[in-house]
């Protein structure tokens, strides 16, 4: 797989790139260290860049145990999210009937989750940072068009899975930030970060 190649194609001509990515072999590991590392740390860094040097003349000073606080939790929740969406998806398809293993799940949540790092780039003006839900909006209707070629789901069935994906996408992400954020706080000491 071309990293740059897919990123264009699947955010130009997704139908088309997602019969692709339907066809292409893959194994978890590929997809984790072709794609979701690398990517997923698009915003884990910008995050850093932002909070700690760009952001500090205009909303303050957070200081850069913060900075890279936030990039680790970004990163480690946007990383660990995928596999268990992935997995949970995976577990639903039958009850769409659908198909597909979990390396085809983790294609849908991988390549889905595209625009999403993608938009991590706003993080450099955390002020812009809201923006990204409209990449986010983008990810809904990747997921909405790559289901019925990757996981062959049925017409009829294409839109309540991917509602119910979706929130079950939305769920695990902000659960393991959470629990992530309690980690690194609570090892850190919250009063020691600014």
């Amino acid at each position: 797989m071309n990293l740059p190649a897919r990123v264009t194609n699947i955010l130009t001509k997704p139908a088309a790139e997602w019969s692709v990515i339907a066809a292409e072999p893959a194994d978890v590991t590929s997809i984790f260290v072709g794609y979701v590392l690398i990517l997923a740390a698009i915003p884990a860094v910008c995050l850093f860049i932002g909070i700690s040097l760009i952001s500090a003349p205009i909303i303050g000073a957070f200081g850069m145990g913060a900075g890279l606080t936030g990039a680790i939790v970004g990163y480690v929740s946007g990383v660990v999210g995928v596999f268990i969406a992935a997995f949970v998806i995976q577990q639903l398809a039958s009850t769409f009937g659908s198909s597909g293993d979990l390396v085809q799940a983790l294609k849908m949540v991988a390549y889905s989750y595209t625009p999403v790092w993608i938009a991590g780039v706003l993080y450099l003006v955390v002020l812009l940072a809201p923006l990204a839900i409209l990449a986010a909006l983008y990810a809904v209707y990747l997921f909405y068009v790559g289901l019925p070629k990757v996981m062959k789901t049925p017409a009829d069935k294409v839109v309540p899975y991917m509602i119910v994906s979706a929130v079950v996408v939305i769920v695990v992400h902000f659960v393991l930030q959470m629990i992530v954020t309690a980690l690194a706080f609570g090892g850190m000491g919250y009063g020691r970060m600014f």
